[in-house]
């Protein structure tokens, strides 16, 4: 084999010794970043170097890691395509930046949960489930086709017709046919579930319609368009119970199709009742529902697996065919890590490398912490932090190198145990040549940095500055709030609260759960614990959660659009729309950006968007009304000296005190203030976009809300995600509260300081999926780290407190 010969590409001045000019570019260079709260920021991050960027929830972490950074390096790549590719992409406008040098392609690795799509399963969003397809349709016996002969996606569809070919100058007619042979369960099309409602949900049978027997939420008995069509369509006898009904009259109360009619000389459509709830209610996004429609459609709609498939998803062509006595549904339905011994034990050389790709994806599953999940699991059912792993498998083994991996808290929902593996593979991206960029709370992650950055020295207004640039060393040592709270630790407490009760769980078999039996105390604070995947969440969702008196503020996104802001989403606005209203003399509904009050010319928006088709959009502020969202005569009425727009423009702790006292004074408004003070959200100002809000900060805003309904049980999952060192103490006090008022409190948490907080600990394990499903520990803090050798939790929760062995 010839090979053509090196050409040496130094100049004649460059010797050996003389470091290579490329060599000069190693730093990232950030100058008068203004993404926003940030304040003017320069900072130089060193590349192929892991910088953790610490610093309390609201500093501006993510503004300068993903907003700036990440943001301008994904800009810059989509611009070198041609403007029409460009029209089909997102865009974005340049980051209010002065200088960014030194990026390289960034690859974003965040807490976005995947796609919630009902087809959308572990094994779809990698491709892990693609190589199987291949591999079953290679291996599998009896052959039934190719690869999308085992996909769900795919339905088989077969058809027959007459042809008209020209041949040899002549018009011949011939009979053709074709088919496709695909995966898809013909019953449920590859859903895997059939719906059915439950009509005891719909109506009492023992009343008639004109007594009110219609039981949907909306449905009275004098509404013109809902409950008088049925009484008034000359159908059915609006006087005679249901129960009584006709065959006829039944079908048309539940199932006519649209028909034509005039009610009252006004031309209206019947249809049947179930299809209206299927319009209604049902056609739209369960989470978009307001709660009390939500409730319904829960009680009203049930989910059971396929009769067909058995929830599999799969033909019966695709489950027949199998490899070894295993089919692709079993496949899929076993745990991965289970999955993965039982690749390596096929031997078939002619799909040799696709055993090999196939066994290393698997085995990154497990060596990230997922080897409980099975590939049939919908991704919509994944916790932020699990999505943000699956995400991380495709980037353990690629080739590519000198790429910037950014990563935002990728320790969220880990275990003591399992933050140790995560550190590995952070540290195996840096060293294949990569930049990575980790925003992060823990001290064990913030431990392994080669370089610090942390921002502060508040959150909020108060934030946004550059407060320490270096060794981890050199933070710890500093009088940051970071590096003063780098070391924290929350010592046991001498005693603990008394229970008053217990909640009894009996026979738990959801998922994982191995017939569990549990007590959880009443009247007390009492802390879930377990490595991921343990049963944590199938043992508290699963049978706790929805019991009556029991209120769940769990993982779920806040739903809000950019006019969503803290006052809206708290309720707040409410209170003080309606002292604004009194004050002045006017409708409350004037002090409505989103109504009456809005400004013309921006639709109370506050900004002009400008849409550029293939060019970045362009967002000014509102000429009319200055960015102020409000007619300029609402802005006349004032309250205290303030007027709507002022109010909505103060920080939570400002507006806290406006209404505590004076003029201004209104206890409702207050109430909610208080507690929005009490999650650690003082800082935020009332009108600020939910969507310009962290993640930490939505599950904070979430928890303020629901600190209003009313019930005896508190559950909260993993409340310490996103909280910095030194804002945890604050959640333990607020729990602390919560339990001291009467409540009691229930915490998944893999935090050491609520372990240790803690008046009761339930430890679930002893490991993850098949492995874990039981109690292995009941008992206090104390106890766990007395028995600290028996479960991996008491291991490190001793190691935390500083238990001598």
């Amino acid at each position: 084999m010839s090979m053509a010969p090196r050409t040496d590409t130094r100049s004649p001045a460059q010797d050996d010794s003389a470091p290579h000019s490329a060599d000069s570019h190693d730093l990232i260079r950030v100058h008068g970043a203004r993404e926003n709260n940030l304040k003017d920021v320069t900072v130089e991050i060193p590349k192929r170097r892991l910088t953790v960027f610490t610093g309390v929830s609201g500093s501006g972490k993510s503004s300068l890691v993903f907003d700036t950074i990440a943001a301008e390096s994904q800009r810059l790549i989509n611009e070198t395509y041609s403007t029409f590719v460009q029209g089909f992409m997102p865009t974005s406008a340049r980051p209010d930046v002065d200088v960014l040098d030194g990026l390289t392609t960034a690859i974003i690795v965040d807490q976005q949960r995947m796609g919630a799509h009902s087809r959308s399963t572990v094994a779809t969003a990698t491709d892990t489930g693609a190589m199987l397809r291949i591999l079953f349709s290679r291996l599998g016996r009896p052959h039934i086709g190719p690869p999308r002969a085992f996909s769900f996606n795919t339905p088989s569809i077969s058809g027959s017709g007459a042809v008209t070919v020209e041949r040899g100058g002549k018009t011949v007619k011939e009979r053709r046919s074709f088919s496709v042979t695909g995966g898809m369960c013909p019953r449920c099309e590859g859903m895997g579930t059939a719906s059915d409602i439950d009509l005891t949900q719909l109506f009492d049978e023992s009343k008639s319609i004109a007594e009110g027997a219609i039981t949907v939420p909306g449905y009275k008995v004098d509404g013109h368009w809902t409950v008088r069509i049925f009484a008034e369509s000359g159908f059915l006898d609006p006087k005679k119970p249901i129960r009584d009904f006709t065959g006829t009259e039944l079908h048309d109360f539940l199932y006519r199709e649209p028909t034509k009619i005039k009610v009252s000389g006004i031309n209206l459509t019947y249809e049947g009742l179930i299809p209206k709830v299927q319009k209604s209610f049902l056609s739209k996004d369960r989470e978009a529902l307001q709660p009390h429609i939500r409730a319904f459609v829960d009680r009203a709609v049930t989910f059971t697996d396929c009769p067909e498939c058995g929830g599999t998803r799969l033909s019966a062509g695709a489950r027949s065919s199998k490899i070894k006595g295993i089919s692709i549904a079993d496949a899929c339905a076993t745990q991965i890590s289970d999955l993965a011994v039982w690749v390596r034990g096929l031997d078939e050389p002619s799909v040799a490398p696709l055993l090999r790709a196939l066994g290393e994806t698997l085995d990154s599953f497990v060596a990230i912490g997922l080897g409980y999940l099975s590939l049939d699991r919908p991704t919509g059912t994944l916790s932020g932090g699990e999505a943000q792993r699956v995400k991380m498998i495709r980037h353990l083994g690629s080739p590519l190198t000198d790429v910037t991996y950014v990563f935002d808290e990728p320790t969220i929902g880990l275990h003591p145990h399992d933050i140790q593996r995560m550190n590995a593979l952070l540290l195996q991206l840096r060293d294949k040549g990569n930049t990575v960029l980790v925003v992060e709370h823990k001290p064990e992650t913030i431990a392994i940095a080669d370089h610090v950055v942390d921002l502060g020295p508040g959150a909020g207004t108060a934030g946004g500055e550059v407060v320490f640039e270096g060794t981890v060393e050199g933070l710890r040592a500093g009088s940051t709030l970071t590096g003063r709270h780098l070391d924290d630790r929350t010592s046991l407490k001498p005693s603990v609260r008394t229970p008053r009760g217990a909640l009894e769980v009996r026979g738990a078999d959801s998922h994982n759960l191995k017939d569990v039996d549990v007590d959880i105390p009443l009247g007390v604070l009492v802390a879930i614990t377990g490595v991921a995947g343990s049963g944590k969440s199938s043992l508290i969702h699963g049978s706790v959660a929805g019991r009556d008196g029991v209120v769940t503020v769990d993982q779920s996104a806040i739903k809000g659009s950019r006019r969503s802001n803290p006052a809206t989403y708290t309720g707040l606005l409410e209170p003080i729309r309606k002292a604004f209203a009194k004050a002045n003399g006017v409708k409350p509904a004037l002090f409505s950006a989103n109504s009456e009050g809005a400004c013309p010319h921006c639709n109370g928006a506050g900004v002009i968007y400008v849409d550029l088709a293939m060019m970045a959009g362009t967002a000014s502020t509102c000429e009319e009304c200055e960015g102020k969202r409000f007619q300029a005569s609402v802005l006349d009425h004032h309250l205290g000296g303030r007027d709507i727009s002022e109010v909505l423009a103060m920080s939570v702790a400002e507006a806290e005190e406006f209404f505590g006292a004076g003029e201004a004074r209104t206890p409702a408004a207050h109430k909610v203030l208080d507690r929005l003070v009490d999650v650690g959200l003082g800082y935020l100002t009332l009108g600020q976009p939910l969507t310009t809000l962290s993640g930490g900060e939505r599950q904070r805003l979430k928890l303020a809300t629901h600190m209003t309904e009313k019930g005896g049980v508190y559950v909260l999952d993993e409340p310490t995600t996103g909280l910095h060192l030194a804002d945890v103490e604050q959640l333990l006090g607020l729990l602390d509260r919560l339990v001291d008022s009467g409540k009691s409190v229930v915490v998944i948490e893999h935090h050491q300081a609520v372990m240790a907080h803690a008046d009761w600990i339930i430890d679930l394990g002893p490991g993850a999926g098949h492995d874990g499903g039981s109690v292995v520990f009941e008992g206090t803090p104390a106890d766990l780290v007395a028995a600290r050798s028996a479960t991996l939790t008491g291991e490190h929760l001793a190691a935390y407190v500083g238990a001598g062995a």
